[in-house]
């Protein structure tokens, strides 16, 4: 039996075990997909050694950059984007090797693209942990106009600077943080809601819960809402398209190059 799995803490928001595993039982696959929580990234090592039918994992905050230096090889892709969301694991000169790729870009740009109009050419993206990273290459990607929002003032806006001025030329919002997440789901990134309208495209990566805190806020001011839950089938997709070379719909062989 093929093993599959995603490596992260916390995970209990995840629904990455659930929704594999139901997609292995409909088509017969033989195969099966866990929750590895791991308390530090050296702990990565243990899974691998511990699950020697292991193809393939996904990987989740806070490890999507740290996964790095454990990697034999990284597609010109995430290296370039800097953050690893999927590892394919194979077999080269009887040792095992371990490859990083990055889906997240791709199953964002799939879920947003059909809600992008003329007038969205700026975006702020907020925070900047791994999962940023794609986001900022995908909306490149589509030739939007971005700028961080952090915390740490060294890594680009603060929250306490975004103005109505701001707020009216960057008319998408990217959460990548995540606040909101269950089960925090009373909480929401600090920005000036007040300031939206019905121009904005407000877009959380959070799929759980369905509507966070952020997108209801958004949404009591006319703005576009979309969450993350589109996102997450696409880079799921392409994680397995990764792994095995066809779609997991499907079940066809895949020929695009990855």
């Amino acid at each position: 039996m093929k093993q599959y799995g995603v490596i992260g803490n916390p995970l209990h928001h995840s629904y990455s075990k659930a929704y594999f595993n139901e997609k292995f039982q409909e088509q017969a696959i033989d195969a099966r997909y866990d929750n590895y929580l791991l308390p530090t990234i050296k702990d990565v090592m243990k899974v691998l050694n511990d699950t020697p039918n292991l193809c393939g994992l996904n990987v989740t905050i806070p490890y999507k950059e740290q996964v790095m230096e454990y990697l034999d090889e990284i597609d010109d892709e995430a290296k370039e984007i800097g953050a690893v969301n999927v590892i394919k694991i194979t077999e080269k000169n009887g040792k095992r090797f371990l490859k990083g790729y990055n889906s997240d870009w791709f199953g964002f740009t799939e879920a947003i693209k059909p809600f992008v109009k003329p007038h969205h050419t700026h975006a702020l993206i907020l925070g900047t942990g791994g999962a940023s990273k794609g986001i900022l290459y995908a909306l490149k990607k589509l030739k939007i106009n971005t700028q961080f929002v952090s915390r740490d003032p060294s890594k680009g806006l603060t929250y306490k600077q975004l103005t109505k001025e701001i707020l009216q030329q960057y008319t998408i919002i990217v959460n990548t943080t995540p606040v909101g997440t269950f089960p925090e789901v009373k909480h929401c990134p600090p920005i000036p809601y007040h300031f939206l309208t019905d121009k904005h495209l407000v877009y959380d990566l959070i799929y759980n819960p369905i509507r966070t805190l952020f997108l209801h806020q958004a949404e009591t001011r006319g703005a576009t809402t979309c969450n993350g839950w589109q996102m997450f089938l696409n880079q799921a997709h392409k994680a397995y398209v990764i792994w095995e070379g066809k779609d997991l719909i499907t079940n066809k062989k895949h020929v695009e190059k990855i």
